[in-house]
């Protein structure tokens, strides 16, 4: 029937356009269709992926331009999701992915949902006084890139942002670790290594700065971002902790732009989508969604006076 909107119900634009990115993409679709429905209503009401599979079956069943999304919203806010309140998109994607990830019985499709989404990196630290290393494996829902670099420089495109998050970093005088060889505080140095990308990556851009003042600042700066992007043209070898056959999938189309306009305090954000089945993009503006072209998508990039 369509692309279909969602009804804001309260300062759910940033709920909205999560949803919508989430619900736009055929892959997690797929493993929403395949939960198990809880037996009573009262669990029904309180499950996170069923309320999810409720709004996607009325959004595709409806003829209406848009849909409530009051139930799932009622569901979130039971488990401690405030409702009326400014959100930041990156933040509440960990939260509601960790609530679906956790009210999934079946650990096959759990498994699937990591897969479809889960980074994992591995974090080396060197001291640089003796030959002590150590290296860790963690695994991360986004891949958070500074928008400055470490003179506080502003980062002129996203393949920059990622040089500039995998590249060493000197920790000395109040960020040194304590060295165990050594037995004291020695200067390290700390460096990331990609080791799996999952089929569906989400990239956070942190367009926030802390002043002395102790307020937040949003970035509000031109950082233009490619259609396709080939991890392996972007970094070196010593950046990566991976096969070839891992790396062979490296290679990404832009699926989706969940963008924000205003201030760090206040604001509203919208998702421009490319629809999977379509291969059209429609900007998502809460109940109101079109088609646009990728010159629209393009004024996502950013700039003080940012107008869609």
């Amino acid at each position: 029937t369509g692309a279909i909107g969602l009804y804001n119900v309260g300062q759910t634009c940033c709920l909205n356009s999560l949803l919508q990115v989430f619900l736009m993409n055929i892959h997690f679709t797929g493993i929403l269709r395949r939960i198990t429905v809880p037996p009573c209503a009262r669990q029904r009401s309180r499950n996170v992926p069923y309320q999810m599979l409720l709004l996607l079956e009325e959004m595709q069943c409806g003829k209406q331009k848009a849909v409530s999304p009051v139930a799932l919203a009622r569901c979130l806010s039971v488990h401690r999701v405030k409702l009326f309140v400014q959100h930041d998109a990156a933040q509440l994607f960990l939260t509601v992915w960790n609530l679906i990830k956790k009210q999934m019985k079946k650990p096959e499709l759990v498994e699937k949902l990591s897969y479809l989404y889960t980074i994992c990196v591995q974090e080396h630290l060197a001291c640089q006084k003796c030959s002590l290393e150590t290296k860790r494996n963690s695994s991360m829902l986004t891949l958070p890139l500074p928008v400055l670099d470490s003179n506080s420089q502003r980062l002129k495109t996203l393949e920059d942002c990622l040089q500039c998050f995998f590249s060493p970093e000197e920790l000395t005088h109040h960020n040194m670790c304590f060295c165990e060889q050594c037995g004291r505080r020695t200067p390290f140095l700390q460096s990331m290594k990609l080791v799996h990308l999952p089929q569906t990556l989400t990239i956070h851009l942190k367009r926030f700065c802390f002043e002395k003042s102790a307020n937040v600042r949003k970035l509000s700066h031109y950082l233009p971002f490619p259609q396709d992007l080939d991890f392996n043209a972007v970094l070196t070898e010593n950046q990566c902790q991976a096969d070839d056959n891992e790396k062979a999938g490296w290679q990404y189309e832009l699926f989706a732009v969940v963008a924000h306009s205003g201030s760090s305090s206040c604001g509203h954000y919208c998702a421009y989508i490319r629809s999977l089945t379509e291969c059209k993009w429609y900007c998502f503006n809460d109940s109101e969604v079109c088609q646009v072209s990728w010159d629209d998508v393009k004024c996502t990039y950013g700039h003080s006076n940012l107008h869609w």
